[in-house]
């Protein structure tokens, strides 16, 4: 989910549709703020199941991983939690978590 960046509000002098539009809005704005904030993968729109390949990124930029699985051997299993750019436009490395399984 994106949030809209032009929301087009009604151009008429009708007070109603135009406070309907506003709190459509701001719902949307909140939800996805309130998604993204307490980590939830719908709240990011850059998920995907691996590096990106193809785009322009800069130093730091941070992709998350739509698919994330166990790997690894034992005692040293991990997590791919996303992808980070360390040379732009498209150098990422795996930000990996340890799971301690």
């Amino acid at each position: 989910m994106r949030i809209n960046s032009d929301p087009r509000l009604p151009q008429s002098d009708d007070v109603k549709s135009l406070k309907t539009r506003i709190y459509e809005v701001h719902r949307d704005l909140a939800n996805q703020i309130n998604l993204a904030s307490e980590g939830y993968l719908r709240g990011s729109s850059n998920a995907t199941t691996a590096a990106p390949t193809t785009g322009v990124y800069a130093v730091g930029d941070f992709v998350r991983n739509s698919a994330p699985a166990e790997l690894g051997a034992v005692a040293s299993k991990y997590v791919i939690h996303g992808w980070i750019c360390t040379v732009a436009p498209l150098t990422f490395v795996q930000a990996r978590y340890l799971t301690g399984n």
